[in-house]
């Protein structure tokens, strides 16, 4: 992959892409976790840290049901559901899973959440223990985040390769940030100004594709030409790959998953 050469529109995400920082996901949790009576609160904890270290059930890259408090394996290009379990991870019987799930999930971030990065395991384990208002605690977060508290880790080399890449290609950013935080991160990151379109708020993966294709439009190139970037698999690139675009997974942890036109590293670092 030559990632200066090989597209003409370059789509990305911001948190988790353009920076990689991840203690305000504990942060988050924290705030969530103070909701709850204190006899819960040990259990809350006990259940976050276990998502963290890979042994729960909750893991990135799959969904959760909050009505059913029952946590989904996808098949991560279709978003079929090809396995379910109980809280506690036990399997359920597969004509249940048919009967229950059928056809392609539709995520509301309510009711059916996608578990596409760290932001989402503190989420879910609040929504197991009852907590009802997690959105307050989501803007506290993100005001955390531009005090002197909170120092985002820059990505080396990023500005500089980003105005290269402005140099003969257009660039965007899209987001489910809302444009006051993107506007203060960018700010932390020195890259205001820098993208050709920026797209808060923007609802993914419910709306994912609907942007892509507004994007391709706009821009005038063609799928093959373009790729989407980012780090969570449900969010940015299975649509991409679905709409015959290219994809570039940032994840440190190994992933399964190949495809053609799908390109894997560890750090947008990297790529760049």
């Amino acid at each position: 992959m030559d990632f200066y050469n090989d597209y003409e529109l370059y789509i990305f995400d911001l948190d988790g892409t353009l920076y990689e920082d991840t203690s305000h996901f504990d942060y988050y949790g924290k705030l969530l976790k103070e909701q709850l009576p204190i006899e819960m609160q040990e259990h809350f904890t006990k259940e976050y840290e276990q998502m963290k270290e890979g042994n729960h059930a909750v893991a990135i890259g799959k969904a959760y049901d909050v009505e059913r408090d029952s946590v989904l394996t996808l098949d991560p290009l279709t978003l079929k559901v090809v396995e379910v379990t109980d809280w506690n991870g036990t399997k359920w019987e597969q004509n249940k899973v048919a009967n229950t799930y059928a056809g392609k999930l539709t995520f509301d971030f309510e009711k059916m959440i996608a578990i596409g990065d760290g932001w989402w395991l503190p989420f879910v384990c609040a929504k197991h223990f009852g907590v009802e208002d997690t959105y307050n605690s989501y803007l506290q977060t993100k005001e955390y985040m531009v005090t002197d508290q909170f120092q985002l880790t820059k990505t080396p080399g990023l500005k500089q390769g980003l105005e290269k890449l402005k140099e003969k290609k257009q660039i965007v950013l899209m987001t489910n940030s809302d444009a006051e935080d993107v506007g203060r991160l960018l700010k932390e990151l020195d890259l205001d100004g820098i993208f050709d379109d920026v797209i808060t708020s923007a609802m993914k993966p419910t709306k994912t594709t609907t942007f892509l294709n507004e994007l391709l439009s706009k821009y005038k190139v063609t799928p093959e030409q373009a790729v989407s970037i980012g780090d969570n698999f449900i969010n940015e690139i299975a649509p991409a790959l679905e709409l015959g675009m290219n994809a570039l997974l940032i994840q440190a942890a190994d992933v399964d998953v190949t495809h053609e036109r799908l390109q894997t590293v560890k750090t947008l670092a990297d790529a760049l």
